[in-house]
């Protein structure tokens, strides 16, 4: 107490060295509060003049006199000289109160010193000295009154207009976590939260209390639970649940569309931001059911660490996301390559505010521009490259194969064959589960992509002077990137509706673009060349339960609120993805999220020449005899709900 006052006393002290700058403190606001100020100090001495008065038995006189006068200028100007107008009211805090004390304190001295000195010259005394303490006494208090008081009506009045605001909720948990998160909650101004009470998931405090709210047990379900209590949130704060438990409670919440928030643990609260605007709204990938990944920093660091590192199609939703996970291995160079310029843009000025120590470069670029390609290899000397320019894009693919063939085989072909000539020690193709029995023209060219990149592996191998790794990483449909659902469902529950699936029984398997881009980034760095390596992407979830969950987590009800309509299957796409086909198995790594496929392996003469000849093809833009080619090259591409399906049909004829 005593080193807070000291604190407050010296930043007072500090303060009134300024000069005083009159001008700045002319607003009304200011001189408003100095005016009561001011008025209260004559309140207190007429207070004061009263309890003498009839302590000397004396006639109370309202006037003041002129030593009474000047001890209220004196007081006057040492508010001036303190700025103890200057506060808000509302705000008023311990630094106010050491503003008023040292005030008065001041008050006190100057006339006790005006005092002694008039009565040394004059033996004449000019006020009576026990006023000056008992005025001073009275003044602090009724100045220090006044604050809490307005202080609190405004804090009433906020809180009784906001109460209508104020969500109720029930905190899950019981351990130092959810206590603490609660106690913040409760003692923030203004409310947001009104807290009811804990969940504790065993019965062992039932009948007990925490911060002098009830501990209440589930005894049947989760949602009747908050139901009696009129909770209409719930917020999950114990740090101990697993990842299987908070998906199951979250789902039986969304069931009957009550809220779910999470949140922070404490350890992780962000300081100058108040806990309100930490807790979270439950987020679709926050209920994938997938375990957490876990990284082998070290081989990741090993690989990127001092490193010229290349990232191609690095403005895009897979490509920014592995060029933020690579800046934090601290590479020696960092080159980000795209050919759309603002997204480009975007990512430049990201990682130059955070990262700004970071040797890197932004490169408008076309991968297809394989003499500009060659400059920039030729220039930078990449150690590892990490490739994830492709168009990928199903509908848009089928009506452009050409486009497809450009960009998705013979731009992997000019970066796989530059990384080779520069003897990058790493090549890291990603690719797609569409890839696997492709039914459509994007997957087809993943798929002719990949059989390059194996092939030439296999072709480098017998270059003594080069030793480049080739590796190719295959994962499903990612959360938020670019083109995927789950933007298009929120844009489309943002424009009131309706959510459209393509097909009722329509599945797919997820991840979240962080997860899928670590693994990219290990899979890369635990790779020896030739590998495919396929993650483990959890659970299958079907589209139309998944637009019901997002709908769920914006508040609404499916069908009653936004509606789903079921509008076709687009050219190309499957029911159902698949990162194996049925000649293919898979090999265990030491990460159980990450498996080697092994798959079919091709001569890289005979596929290089059919590339050569498939590019020429494309450049007639005939888009039947591109498929044909296709087709020729990986002949497990059938073609679903296209135009190109009769082209599949004319093979089993031939047959």
């Amino acid at each position: 107490m005593f080193k807070r006052f000291k604190q407050a006393l010296l930043q007072v002290l500090e303060s009134s060295k300024k000069r005083l700058d009159f001008k700045n403190i002319g607003y009304l606001p200011r001189w408003a509060i100095l005016g009561f100020d001011s008025a209260i100090i004559m309140l207190s001495l007429l207070v004061t003049k009263l309890i003498i008065s009839k302590i000397k038995n004396q006639i109370f006189e309202f006037s003041f006199s002129t030593t009474e006068i000047v001890i209220i200028s004196v007081n006057i100007a040492f508010f001036i000289l303190y700025r103890t107008y200057a506060g808000l009211i509302r705000h008023s805090t311990f630094l106010d109160a050491v503003r008023f004390l040292v005030a008065s304190l001041s008050t006190i001295i100057i006339m006790l010193t005006a005092y002694y000195i008039y009565y040394l010259y004059s033996s004449t005394e000019i006020i009576f000295v026990p006023v000056l303490f008992i005025y001073s006494f009275i003044s602090f208090c009724g100045l220090f009154l006044f604050r809490v008081i307005v202080k609190q009506i405004f804090e009433v009045y906020l809180n009784y207009s906001n109460k209508e605001n104020e969500l109720k909720v029930l905190v899950y948990g019981t351990d130092e976590n959810a206590i603490a998160i609660a106690s913040a909650l409760k003692s923030e101004k203004p409310n947001r939260y009104t807290v009811l009470g804990f969940i504790d998931k065993s019965l062992r405090n039932k009948s007990k209390q925490i911060l002098g709210l009830p501990i209440i047990s589930i005894q049947r379900n989760i949602a009747v639970t908050l139901r009696i209590h009129k909770a209409q949130a719930l917020i999950l704060a114990d740090k101990q649940m697993s990842k299987t438990e908070s998906i199951a409670l979250i789902d039986k919440c969304l069931d009957y569309n009550i809220k779910v928030y999470r949140a922070p643990l404490i350890s992780d609260i962000e300081e100058n931001k108040n806990i309100t605007s930490q807790i979270e709204k439950i987020q679709i990938e926050d209920i994938l059911e997938r375990d957490p990944i876990k990284l082998d920093n070290k081989l990741v660091a090993k690989e990127i660490f001092n490193k010229c590192v290349f990232v191609t199609g690095g403005a895009g939703s897979i490509g920014s996301e592995i060029v933020r996970q690579v800046a934090g291995y601290k590479p020696k160079k960092l080159i980000i390559i795209d050919q759309a310029e603002s997204p480009l843009y975007q990512i430049q000025l990201e990682i130059k505010n955070t990262f700004p120590d970071l040797n890197f470069q932004a490169v408008v670029l076309d991968i297809r521009d394989s003499t500009r390609t060659e400059s920039l290899f030729l220039e930078n000397k990449p150690d590892v490259v990490f490739h994830a320019a492709a168009y990928k894009h199903v509908p848009l693919m089928e009506s452009f194969p050409a486009q497809a063939i450009f960009a998705n085989v013979l731009g992997t072909k000019n970066i796989a064959d530059l990384a080779h000539k520069y003897n990058a020690q790493k090549f890291v193709m990603v690719s797609t589960d569409k890839a696997v029995n492709p039914s459509n023209v994007m997957g087809a060219s993943k798929r002719i992509a990949e059989i390059y990149v194996q092939a030439l592996q296999e072709h480098v191998k017998k270059d003594i002077k080069t030793s480049t790794s080739y590796v190719t990483t295959r994962f499903g449909n990612v959360l938020g990137s670019n083109g995927s659902v789950v933007p298009l469902f929120k844009r489309q529950i943002e424009e009131g509706g309706p959510i459209t699936i393509t097909h009722p029984d329509i599945i797919r398997y997820f991840m979240t673009i962080s997860e899928a881009c670590q693994l990219v980034i290990e899979a890369g760095a635990m790779g020896n060349g030739g590998e495919v390596f396929i993650f483990d992407m959890g659970e299958a979830v079907k589209i139309i339960d998944l637009a019901k969950k997002i709908i769920r987590l914006a508040g609404y009800t499916p069908y009653k609120d936004i509606d789903i309509k079921v509008i076709g299957l687009r050219p190309g796409e499957k029911l159902y993805e698949e990162l194996l086909n049925e000649k293919s198995s898979t090999l265990p790594t030491y990460n159980n999220k990450i498996m080697i496929a092994k798959v079919e392996t091709y001569a890289y003469g005979d596929i290089n020449k059919d590339i050569l000849e498939l590019v020429e093809v494309a450049k007639s833009e005939n888009k039947n005899e591109i498929v044909k080619k296709m087709k020729e090259i990986v002949p497990e591409f059938l073609s679903m709900n296209s135009d190109y399906e009769k082209f599949d049909k004319r093979k089993e004829k031939a047959s």
